[in-house]
């Protein structure tokens, strides 16, 4: 027997099988997702095979690990107050309602909980995305109480999308007006413009605005928004299909870039 002990993890979304000593210090990992054995010693190495032999499955690659882009130097750095990747969906929002929940009894719905309804529909479409070399960042805060609903990063681009609660109501954009069912028309276009072009200044590349109203009974465009998309909620995810902009280490280096509190503060 090996002596060696194997622990099964996940860490950024990957799964791991890390090879410990009795006293619990690590000696390589497994990656799954890449079919890599990643050893800190090669002289463990007949140990560490030995011990992850029930766990391997198909041919694998054994060696030291692999040399930290400085995309994951940066996230290594970051401490993690300043981190904003494990934020929620409408996480600004689920801290106000926990703050201050309001009445127990209201006569009409709490409009902040329409809004995280919206905002946990499109986080959760978004979150589905990933692995396709895309990347989510969810309630980016801006300098003066506003805020991105989500960033999307990945080989079309980057998109600051903006949730908006439509459930069985109909949409009608007239640039910069958008109006929800009967509800007076805002010039919510003109707030993502600048949003957009806010994130844009922090990340020092091109941010496109996308609405996404979620669950309408339908959406009446007057003409072709400027620069703006407008997606109901389930044709999100057609986002995927955009490519060509960004090089797979642009996207790791932008998503580092945006995950850091600290990019925010400035704009």
């Amino acid at each position: 027997m090996s002596g060696l002990r194997v622990v099964p993890a996940r860490r950024g979304g990957r799964e791991r099988l890390y090879v410990c000593r009795p006293d619990g210090g690590n000696v390589a990992w497994y990656d799954r997702d890449t079919g890599r054995v990643n050893l800190l010693g090669e002289d463990e190495r007949d140990r560490v095979l030995e011990a992850l032999g029930p766990f391997l499955a198909g041919p694998v690659t054994v060696g030291p690990p692999p040399v930290p882009t400085p995309a994951e130097l940066a996230r290594l750095s970051l401490h993690p107050d300043d981190d904003l990747a494990p934020n929620r969906p409408g996480e600004a929002l689920l801290i106000a309602l926990d703050r201050d929940p309001g009445p127990a009894h209201r006569l009409r719905p709490d409009p902040r909980r329409r809004a995280l309804l919206a905002e946990q529909t499109v986080g959760d479409v978004l979150d589905g995305m990933e692995g396709a070399g895309w990347h989510t960042l969810h309630s980016l805060p801006l300098p003066g109480g506003d805020r991105v609903h989500h960033l999307l990063i990945g080989p079309g681009g980057l998109f600051a999308v903006h949730a908006l609660y439509a459930r069985g109501a109909r949409v009608r954009v007239a640039d910069p007006m958008v109006a929800v069912g009967r509800r007076p028309a805002e010039p919510l276009l003109r707030l993502l413009r600048a949003q957009a072009d806010r994130a844009s200044y922090a990340l020092t590349a091109e941010v496109r605005p996308v609405l996404v109203p979620t669950a309408p009974a339908g959406v009446t465009l007057t003409a072709v928004p400027r620069g703006v998309r407008v997606l109901p909620d389930e044709e999100l995810a057609g986002l995927t299909r955009l490519g060509g902009v960004l090089k797979p280490a642009d996207v790791e280096a932008l998503h580092a870039m945006a995950r850091d509190r600290r990019t925010w503060e400035r704009v």
